[in-house]
């Protein structure tokens, strides 16, 4: 049997944090749980369920990156016998028999480094932004550029190409699974549940800061491998800064001169777009409602995204330290 290691994370997470923890104890599975200075009992309950852990230093910036890379390096000093991890975010619960399955893949494929299967809003009726993210996690199986946060990674491979970017705020895996594919082997998909995610975004102000970290970690993204033959999400930055920022200030700045005229335009080509993204994701299968949804919503994220993206540039120009970018509130047991 292959020896397999968990590392959660996780900052103010609350019973959430119960609930992944529980749903990847088991015989033969090491745990190691790193806290990001978390102020609600975490660490407490961490120790409660027997499982390792990691609390990082508070006076260095905290990523999600940087605490990742710290559970697997004390992962290794557990159990060195580790052949690959399952990484996975304080805010989910792994499927029972994934860790097996995802494994048994590993086994089954030599040259795959990374294998991830479906991600799940588990509550995504209580609210339109929880199912945009249950939409959002819905992505084609087979082989993948990149995986997201909850992902089972060969360790040779991942301590071939350095572990994360401790210094990303955000799209960190994206980043890593660019030099995975480049130095180590393939990325895989699979039809198979792998976690359920517990969102929490009821409010539009949450949806906006996670659309605005998105648009920072489209800019680092592209600011890191721009010059490299990946040229990694240059393309998207730039439908960012299009559709967000250029478009839109072109429009407002000739209102006076069309009488108005360019705000019509404009709404005229965000409605043809809008009607672009629709048909292209009912043929994904979904249904006229929650294409319509995602549709518009894909438009509205660009604002913020551009936001994100000007950030980012602001402080790479001010030599500024970034910090995380938080849009979920700390909950209680």
């Amino acid at each position: 049997m292959q020896q397999i290691g968990v590392v959660a994370i996780a900052r103010n997470e609350g019973n959430r944090l119960k609930e992944c923890l529980l749903s990847v104890l088991g015989e033969g599975i090491t745990v190691v749980y790193v806290d990001s200075g978390s102020t609600d009992g975490s660490v407490a309950l961490a120790h409660s369920l027997g499982v390792h852990v990691v609390e990082l230093d508070l006076s260095i910036p905290f990523t999600a990156a940087r605490a990742r890379n710290a559970g697997f390096e004390h992962l290794l000093e557990v159990n060195p016998n580790i052949e690959f991890v399952q990484f996975v975010d304080g805010d989910c619960r792994v499927v029972e028999g994934w860790l097996q399955r995802a494994a048994s893949e590993m086994v089954a494929h030599p040259d795959v480094v990374v294998v991830c299967g479906r991600r799940r809003e588990e509550f995504p009726n209580n609210s339109i932004y929880n199912r945009l993210c249950d939409i959002e996690w819905d992505t084609p199986v087979g082989e993948a550029k990149a995986c997201g946060g909850d992902a089972m990674m060969r360790v040779n491979a991942f301590k071939q190409v350095g572990g994360f970017n401790p210094t990303l705020i955000a799209g960190e895996e994206p980043e890593l699974c660019v030099r995975l594919r480049q130095y180590a082997g393939k990325i895989l998909r699979i039809n198979a549940e792998m976690t359920l995610h517990d969102a929490q975004i009821t409010r539009f102000s949450q949806w906006w800061k996670r659309s605005l970290r998105a648009g920072h970690a489209y800019a680092e993204g592209s600011w890191l491998h721009s010059r490299t033959p990946e040229r990694h999400w240059v393309k998207e930055s730039r439908s960012i800064w299009f559709w967000g920022l250029l478009l839109p200030l072109m429009a407002v700045a000739t209102a006076p001169l069309t009488f108005g005229l360019s705000i019509l335009l404009l709404i005229i080509i965000y409605t043809l777009l809008g009607y672009k993204i629709y048909k292209n994701t009912q043929e994904r299968g979904l249904k006229s409602e929650d294409a319509s949804l995602y549709a518009r919503f894909c438009i509205l994220g660009k604002l913020p995204q551009a936001q994100g993206q000007i950030l980012f540039h602001i402080s790479r120009l001010l030599k500024r330290q970034r910090t995380l970018v938080e849009y979920k509130s700390a909950t209680s047991y």
